[in-house]
């Protein structure tokens, strides 16, 4: 089946973009065949080719890791090359999105969308799609003023993606009630991998958006997440003052380690004299279970084997962007931070059971956007990251060195 589906994917790609070639004879043609035709094909994409330059201990997103940790070093690659093709027709759409680097290809996006056939605002979504929590996970990254998505967020959902169904909910434009949009989702809950376990895990986000003014666009929204981590081992620590207490009950083994996440965004444009202001800012907090040295979320092949550590946690994220008028360059500054541990923090770090999995880090980042051409974007980005210091953990017992600058041309089509 595999084989069939992506023989049926190459096959309509191939034939949709001959059809392109040949229908297309100038520009002129082009325009009123466009004009003239309506296609149930949607072919759409974006390149993002990048120079890095990190320091000594900096973890790049292109190119391998640093051969030679008493250096700087640098990287070019292909930070993302994505393909996407949607086809609709009448309320039914299916969508299928390539990530295509020099470190392989990957799926991103493989889901059917049914719309409701009375009003055709509500929606069924299955297969693999976004995590509807928060503002920042959806936000194309082909449109993202940085580099990358905060620390936080690449914490919380590697990948951004997961499988399962979400149902959207949101009343007709000529309704008051229109402002507002509700998705839930049911999910497997470990991310691009395929599931391995009988638990599901549930998000809601609630969303508002509306013109304040002609001048002035307003929306946010709040998120929650209810879902569960399988426990590898029968032991599992918690935090209880400044250290971790271990609970070796034997039936720990095989259960599950609550993952729960509350979230607020919220998101504004002005329109002014010298162009466009944005602000985006998103908060979250609540509890990640994890292992010793990290805690990411889970994104597993097979049944983890690891001892659980109970944390609870924060972070956010604040971004300004500033556009200038018929100039096509954009500033952008950005701070986020993440806080894997709210119960220690500095020297308490690396005592009592805690390791790096409880250093929290702070990230201050800063850029020009410039779009040269339409659909064609240079960014210039430079990131200062900070991680928490303590005298009790080798390797940070200072500020480590991993800045990272990134240059970066984006196409998109």
């Amino acid at each position: 089946m595999k084989k069939i589906f992506f023989g049926l994917g190459c096959f309509l790609i191939v034939n949709f973009s001959f059809a392109q070639q040949h229908e297309s004879k100038t520009p002129s043609e082009s325009e009123n065949q466009t004009k003239s035709t309506t296609s149930p094909f949607k072919f759409s994409g974006y390149i993002q080719a990048q120079f890095q330059y990190g320091e000594e201990e900096a973890s790049l997103k292109v190119g391998e890791a640093n051969t030679d940790i008493n250096q700087p070093f640098n990287r070019f690659g292909v930070r993302r090359g994505r393909l996407k093709l949607e086809y609709t027709e009448n309320l039914i759409s299916g969508v299928f999105q390539l990530d295509m680097t020099e470190k392989g290809v990957g799926i991103k996006d493989a889901y059917l969308a049914v719309k409701d056939p009375w009003v055709g605002t509500n929606s069924l979504r299955v297969g693999i799609f976004n995590r509807p929590f928060g503002h920042e996970i959806s936000y194309s990254s082909s449109r993202r003023e940085s580099p990358e998505r905060s620390r936080m967020i690449t914490t919380l959902f590697p990948d951004e993606r997961d499988i399962g169904m979400m149902l959207t909910l949101q009343a007709p434009g000529e309704s008051f009630l229109s402002l507002l949009k509700l998705e839930l989702a049911l999910i497997a809950g470990n991310g691009l991998k395929p599931e391995i376990d009988n638990r599901k895990d549930f998000i809601g986000h609630l969303t508002i958006a509306d013109d304040v003014s002609s001048s002035m666009h307003l929306s946010g929204g709040i998120s929650y997440y209810n879902g569960g981590v399988y426990q590898g081992t029968e032991n599992v620590y918690s935090m209880t003052n400044v250290g971790f207490v271990l609970d070796d009950d034997v039936n720990n083994l095989g259960a599950y380690a609550k993952r729960e996440y509350v979230g607020a965004d919220v998101q504004l444009k002005i329109a002014n004299a010298i162009g466009q202001t944005q602000i985006r800012a998103e908060y979250v907090a609540g509890k990640q279970p994890g292992i010793r040295t990290s805690s990411v979320s889970p994104n597993y092949s097979e049944a983890p084997a690891f001892d659980t550590y109970l944390r609870n946690f924060n972070g956010g994220y604040f971004t300004l962007v500033q556009a200038l008028e018929n100039t096509g360059l954009s500033f952008v500054a950005k701070y986020d931070y993440y806080d894997p541990n709210t119960k220690v923090s500095g020297d308490e770090i690396g005592l009592n059971g805690t390791d790096k999995g409880d250093i929290a880090y702070q990230t201050f980042g800063a850029g020009l956007n410039f779009n040269i051409y339409e659909g064609l974007m240079l960014t210039a980005y430079y990131d200062w990251t900070m991680n928490e210091k303590t005298p009790n953990l080798a390797g940070f017992e200072s500020d480590k060195k991993d800045n990272i600058f990134t240059l970066r041309v984006q196409y998109k089509f």
